[in-house]
């Protein structure tokens, strides 16, 4: 008699051993990440990334080249920076040179952001007008040398005082070509968008959150998109 729990179990390890392979293959294929010493783990469509890598920049990057890979619903992202490489020695100089970075990008308003630093982490504070701006600080940050991670504390207040409409963030999302309008619900509460439905990739869920970002006005972006595959 055909066990139906035991077959399933099986089906479901399947799938998890093949994800596991097409993640560990992306990750290898990427030369920024070599050497690495990233392990994978999945259970369910939830990916465990572990490891050490040599700088945070490897750290954002193991996630970043996996997000559109079928399968995946979410990415827990457990990889430690080893520093034992580094030559910045102390907090002090990594707040320094981060301090330095942030005022080369001339979209991002500096005297509007308290920088910290403990132990290479480096925690931002502050209020900016765009969502875009403090994208930038992050991945202005994530090349300096001694940074083991970042704390965004940072909010958005804009100071477009707009109404947001529903019709413009949805027009938005439909000239997206790798979106599927049909499965994305828009709810707007004052200066609040909330996004739901359904995507098939995780990248494609913070598309979604990324044009929802743009709209002129809006302060806060509540991602409720769900990662379902077939």
């Amino acid at each position: 008699m055909l066990n139906v729990k035991n077959s399933n179990e099986n089906l479901m390890k399947k799938n998890n051993d093949i994800l596991r392979k097409e993640i560990m293959e992306a990750i290898k294929w990427e030369p920024v990440l070599q050497p690495n010493k990233i392990e994978v783990s999945v259970e369910d469509g939830i990916v465990t990334l572990a490891g050490t890598v040599g700088n945070y920049n490897q750290k954002k990057e193991a996630q970043h080249i996996i997000k559109d890979i079928s399968g995946i619903k979410t990415i827990v992202d457990d990889v430690q920076v080893d520093l034992s490489c580094s030559s910045i020695a102390n907090d002090k100089e990594i707040a320094s040179s981060v301090i330095k970075a942030l005022e080369k990008k001339w979209i991002i308003p500096t005297h509007r952001l308290t920088v910290t630093v403990k132990d290479g982490w480096v925690t931002l504070d502050g209020i900016l007008h765009w969502n875009f701006q403090r994208e930038t600080a992050d991945k202005v940050i994530r090349y300096l040398e001694g940074v083991r991670g970042v704390i965004d504390n940072i909010k958005i207040q804009a100071e477009i005082d707009n109404e947001i409409e529903k019709d413009i963030i949805e027009k938005a999302l439909k000239r997206s070509w790798i979106l599927d309008i049909g499965n994305i619900k828009v709810r707007v509460d004052g200066k609040t968008i909330f996004l739901s439905g359904i995507v098939s990739s995780i990248f494609q869920k913070e598309e979604a959150e990324r044009l929802a970002w743009n709209t002129a006005g809006v302060w806060q972006v509540e991602n409720e998109i769900l990662v379902e595959f077939d």
